[in-house]
């Protein structure tokens, strides 16, 4: 069996972490996804994972439910012990855990440590760059819907 240059989660992922505390407001949450340009910032607690916010999460579990972005933080509405993935773990395996687990992203933990955030769209763009998962991945974010 030959090694492809994407058969492994270091191959596809992406290589940095942004994290928030526990106790980080939301607010300070979104506002670093903003800066950023991202979706996603891993909770951590020192240098463990111990959750996974998205966009979506303060959209629908706090805005909707009416709670103050100010004055929550985001361990009430994250994701806790989030999936996680190892940069040497195959990517089909990948792809089968988050189908498995339901999850679009998973932070990449190598020694205990979060080295990156692998997606849904990392893997599609790697097992087949021409499915039309990996073209929407490669797209820009439209800039008048804020990504």
């Amino acid at each position: 069996m030959t090694e492809h240059a994407a058969d492994h989660v270091r191959d596809v992922m992406t290589p940095g972490v942004t994290a928030v505390r526990p106790d980080s407001s939301l607010v300070e949450a979104a506002q670093l996804m903003r800066t950023q340009n991202i979706g996603d910032v891993v909770v951590a607690d020192g240098q463990d994972v111990v959750g996974l916010l998205t966009d979506r999460d303060i959209t629908v579990r706090a805005v909707a439910a009416g709670l103050d972005p100010m004055g929550v933080g985001v361990r009430t509405v994250c994701t806790h012990d989030p999936l996680t993935v190892s940069p040497d773990d195959p990517v089909a395996d990948v792809v089968t855990l988050m189908r498995e687990h339901s999850v679009r992203r998973a932070p990449v933990v190598e020694d205990g440590l979060p080295v990156g955030m692998v997606s849904l769209g990392d893997v599609a763009e790697a097992l087949d760059p021409s499915s039309t998962l990996a073209g929407i991945s490669r797209a820009e974010p439209d800039a008048r819907s804020g990504g």
